[in-house]
């Protein structure tokens, strides 16, 4: 057979570029004799960190950063995961991200073009707390996955996003797998009584440190979130899940932070329903949202809300699992659907691998709409930081229900409730709003706290209620 030299040079750059491409990939049970969440088998960082720098060296969608050291000094990594093709032009979908959070200096136009041109990008983390062994070990199994599948969904993940996959304690996830390894008869094995704390100066606080950014690990996140990329999702695991549940997971319970902006509120519902509804079509019951655990937006401390006072859609999920098989038990409040818990399981005896599978899937739910989203989520962020440039140029009045109480009161109104249609609702008043409008809107009226509040704002841990 002859082959036109003209056609055969590029099919031979493409079969390499392939050839590359799909070079052998380790698996977890070959690096480590065990799969990610085996019964009874933990991996710590150590072993963690060398897999992703083996994974590097294998795949050309993965490369590793080191982002600073942790408090005990180790190498705290990234693994940025996307396209080859994404990682040739990475400083610029990187300053695509930077201008659009920052909002200044673009008009929409601008904004709507580069939201075209760039790639979304989400941050997966895990680990934080680490006594919830559930969030290093989905992290190593997740990164393997994206460097290692072939499927077409995957292979759009990495052409729309750019991954950044940060363990948040690699100090604390060697002393808590160590600790848990440490007893050679598996059935055995407990995190409990841990001799010492799992973040060297904090332990499990190391979450209140994100607006304070006191301590190593939370510099080195705080830098790459709010100096460096900028990403438009963040995705922050912890654990456990509610009684008789698997997971809890956005959209969050009322009252919503009214501090924030509508298209922030919105986007956390939009991707928490996306994560609900990939649960459901794969078949995994178990997951609740809202009034089904007690997760707001309201404590300003963590990692996840500090995010989302930078206009990034932050969502954390609470999921069960141990490597020491547990148990689901029966909460029978929990087995009638609503709209809160539209899909519940049976009791039933609980595998940790089963937590990862779960993790898995609301990972990909959140590439999956990053992705198909992709231009609205850039969008939008540019917009969210527009928008807060626009009420920060001005005089604004946050809503908040004591301010309202305290304006209609001093007017002497009633309201009453809208019926369905509208029946109940008050007759137009133009005078009676007007007057009511301009009282909420006084420049010198002093912030307005309600008696009980005032009596709880010292051990209060939503600190947003006692704001203007």
């Amino acid at each position: 057979m002859v082959i036109c030299f003209r056609h055969a040079l590029p099919l031979l750059l493409l079969l390499t570029s392939i050839a590359t491409a799909q070079s052998r990939i380790t698996t977890p049970k070959e690096e480590f004799g065990f799969n990610f969440g085996d019964d009874y088998q933990l991996a710590n960082y150590k072993q963690i960190s060398a897999y992703w720098h083996k994974l590097a060296r294998q795949s050309n969608r993965m490369v590793v950063q080191e982002i600073g050291k942790t408090a005990e000094g180790r190498p705290h990594l990234m693994a940025i995961v996307t396209s080859p093709e994404n990682h040739k032009n990475l400083a610029r979908y990187k300053e695509i991200s930077r201008r659009l959070a920052h909002a200044e200096g673009l008009t929409d136009e601008q904004a709507r073009a580069l939201a075209k041109e760039g790639k979304a990008v989400v941050w997966i983390d895990g680990g934080l707390h680490a006594s919830e062994v559930l969030g290093a070990q989905q992290l190593g199994e997740m990164v393997y996955q994206m460097a290692s599948r072939t499927d077409e969904e995957t292979m759009r993940f990495l052409n729309d996003v750019i991954i950044l996959f940060v363990h948040a304690n690699p100090d604390g996830n060697d002393l808590v797998a160590d600790w848990y390894n440490r007893n050679p008869v598996p059935q055995q094995r407990s995190v409990s009584g841990l001799p010492r704390l799992y973040q060297k100066y904090i332990g499990h606080d190391n979450n209140r440190d994100f607006f304070a950014s006191t301590q190593p690990e939370t510099e080195n996140i705080n830098r790459v979130l709010y100096h460096e990329w900028f990403p438009q999702v963040l995705y922050n695991h912890h654990q456990s899940g509610p009684a008789g549940t698997v997971v809890y997971s956005p959209p969050l319970r009322d009252p919503f932070n009214y501090n924030q902006d509508p298209l922030l509120v919105l986007g956390i519902q939009t991707v928490g329903t996306a994560m609900h509804t990939r649960l459901a079509a794969e078949g995994k019951p178990g997951a609740t949202m809202r009034s089904g655990g007690s997760y707001d937006g309201w404590w300003n401390g963590g990692i996840r809300n500090t995010a989302a006072f930078h206009n990034i859609i932050a969502l954390l999920t609470e999921m069960i699992g141990s490597p020491t098989p547990t148990r689901i038990p029966l909460v029978m409040q929990r087995q009638l659907p609503t709209s809160d818990l539209s899909y519940p399981i049976a009791p039933q005896e609980w595998h940790f691998r089963q937590s990862i599978e779960y993790s898995i899937t609301m990972n990909r739910a959140v590439l999956d709409i990053a992705s198909r989203m992709k231009e609205n989520f850039l969008f939008n962020i540019y917009r969210m930081g527009k928008n807060s440039i626009e009420r920060g140029s001005s005089d604004t009045w946050t809503a908040s229900p004591h301010r309202y109480a305290a304006a209609t009161a001093k007017l002497g109104i009633v309201e009453t409730g809208g019926g369905r249609g509208g029946a109940g609702a008050p007759a137009a008043n133009p005078e009676r709003d007007a007057a009511l409008w301009a009282e909420l809107r006084k420049p010198a009226s002093p912030c307005i706290a309600p008696p009980a509040i005032l009596k709880c704002r010292a051990r209060s841990t939503r600190p947003g209620l006692t704001s203007c």
